[in-house]
């Protein structure tokens, strides 16, 4: 069994990262193949509206037309056995990086037709994300969007999961960083307090994506 981790976050070895990694680690534990990818380090653009994956008889029918060094990445996931998407909150929306990796993955699946799936094998995945306000803040604001997520990808990729981490610390050292509005204790204590506990969620997360 292979699952695949694609992080959309800048940083490479943060809060999503970390997250990331240990919900392999939980998979590899249940033997699981594994694989990480940083999309940072690639290039790559979204959607390009060139509709190759529409085109009647057209080689690139039901997968993205577009070439770059996403393609092989894509390849990879409609491979995999389950994949996981990880993104930090920007301004509460995934990043860029993210959101163009949604769009050539998910659009080539649906069809402008009566049945509007083209889904030829279903593909288990979960999505984490890692963000800066509290539990309550999250619930709120950003739940009904990731709920809105999970439900596109458990209807054009197949069963879907969704893990929120809250009140994750910024940095290490905040005296380096104009933070009047932060409680850096409060965000220290969650890093000792709570951190672990959604690496736990998500290392059972990875045991659950093979099982």
């Amino acid at each position: 069994m292979k699952i695949i981790a694609l992080n959309s976050s800048p940083r490479k070895d943060w809060n999503t990262a970390l997250v990331l990694k240990k919900a392999l680690e939980g998979a590899a534990s249940a033997g699981a193949d594994t694989e990480y990818v940083h999309l940072n380090d690639i290039s790559y653009r979204g959607c390009q509206s060139c509709f190759a994956c529409k085109t009647k008889g057209g080689k690139s029918y039901g997968k993205c037309g577009f070439n770059d060094d996403l393609t092989p990445v894509l390849n990879r996931i409609e491979e995999a056995d389950a994949f996981i998407m990880g993104s930090p909150i920007y301004f509460g929306e995934v990043p860029g990086m993210m959101r163009n990796l949604m769009e050539r993955l998910v659009f080539p699946r649906y069809e402008y037709t009566k049945s509007p799936l083209l889904s030829p094998r279903m593909i288990r995945n979960a999505h984490v994300y890692t963000m800066n306000i509290n539990h309550e803040t999250m619930e709120g604001w950003l739940k009904p969007k990731f709920d809105s997520i999970q439900g596109m990808y458990e209807r054009v990729m197949g069963r879907a999961e969704t893990l929120a981490v809250t009140k994750t610390l910024q940095w290490d050292d905040y005296s380096k960083y104009v933070t009047d509005g932060t409680d850096e204790a409060e965000k220290k204590e969650s890093r000792r307090e709570k951190f672990p506990v959604d690496l736990e969620a998500a290392y059972q997360l990875g045991i659950r994506l093979v099982s």
